[in-house]
């Protein structure tokens, strides 16, 4: 089931607003028939009771009239003329335009999702909307990444929940199933990102998404243990990030040396100081050592491999090389944090 961002009141509030509007519309018949109950004829001649007023209410809104019990005095009239017909109007639109409320909203949600459908290309696709999955969808909305081609696969019903409050496009259901990830589109993502709770889950997602895309969709997986990372690569994974392991050296980092831990913390995250960036090196930095460049580059992404810098070995730019540096956060770059 796909669900788009919330933009309105729901169908079932709006129902219950109605129904809540056509009892309120009957209890104020039932009144004025009740208050007026001897004005009214019976064929049985033995007055009206309290259940008869319901009774004659309910069938005169309702346009049924069996004509049993009938207005008999001017008075009793009257009160039909200038409140009940007017009230029995008034239900049947109330009736009517909860069906066309019905319909019109299935008919606007079926034209949204087509209309989401044709614009969804080179989309991102969030597996798990968990601790892992809101942290992947702050980075990259931190980075500049578009809301709208951010695509959420969640079976939890209070993550679908939260994730459609945030402005999100959900799949709700198991994305483990080949059906659930054709609907987020999987075929024309740029890359997809599980973040579930379980290493198993895991797996077999990253050997559904390869089975659907024959591998050209980028897979990025996140494991609780290091046993898994081999098996997860193995079923397609082209990057696999070990929660558990990287969360012991951090702590590790943070008793042994703190300010390290300091400067690990404002490199990954934007808005703070320092940042990691990466960006494409440009024609004049060609054959230079990038040691020589005013930016301080740490790494060298070459061919899909990271060019290690350190070392005897001199390095030199190519065409085509990725530069991941480090830049200052306050300053105006064309760079994209990473």
């Amino acid at each position: 089931m796909i669900h788009l961002p919330l933009v309105r009141q729901g169908p079932l509030r709006a129902l219950t607003f109605r129904l809540v509007m056509a009892c309120s519309l009957v209890l104020m018949a039932v009144g004025a028939i009740y208050v007026d109950r001897e004005g009214y004829r019976d064929v049985n001649e033995d007055g009206l009771t309290l259940l008869d007023c319901f009774y004659y209410a309910v069938v005169s809104l309702s346009t049924t009239g069996y004509g049993d019990i009938t207005p008999a005095t001017q008075g009793a009239r009257l009160v039909n003329v200038l409140f009940i017909t007017p009230a029995r109007v008034l239900f049947l639109i109330i009736l009517v335009g909860t069906t066309l409320e019905v319909l019109t909203d299935q008919y606007r949600k079926g034209l949204r999702v087509s209309r989401w459908r044709r614009k969804l290309k080179d989309h991102v696709i969030i597996c798990g909307y968990g601790t892992k999955g809101r942290a992947a969808v702050a980075a990259l909305l931190e980075t500049g990444y578009d809301k709208s081609r951010i695509v959420i696969v969640e079976n939890r019903e209070a993550g679908v929940r939260q994730a459609t409050q945030s402005g999100f496009v959900v799949i709700e259901g198991d994305a483990t199933r080949s059906a659930v990830l054709n609907d987020a589109d999987v075929k024309n993502a740029k890359s997809v990102i599980i973040a579930t709770d379980r290493d198993e889950a895991s797996v077999l997602i990253s050997l559904t998404v390869r089975q659907l895309t024959a591998g050209q969709v980028r897979i990025i997986a996140a494991v609780r243990e290091q046993e898994n990372a081999a098996l997860l690569k193995q079923s397609g994974a082209h990057h696999v990030i070990v929660s558990s392991s990287t969360a012991g050296r951090l702590l590790g980092l943070t008793t042994t040396a703190p300010p390290l831990i300091d400067v690990v913390e404002d490199l990954l995250t934007p808005g703070q100081g320092m940042a990691l960036a990466m960006r494409s090196a440009e024609r004049a930095e060609v054959g230079r050592n990038p040691r020589e460049l005013p930016t301080l580059v740490v790494a060298l992404i070459r061919r899909g491999k990271v060019v290690p810098l350190g070392g005897e070995q001199a390095v030199s730019i190519e065409t085509g090389d990725l530069l991941v540096y480090i830049r200052d956060d306050e300053s105006v770059t064309n760079g994209v944090s990473v």
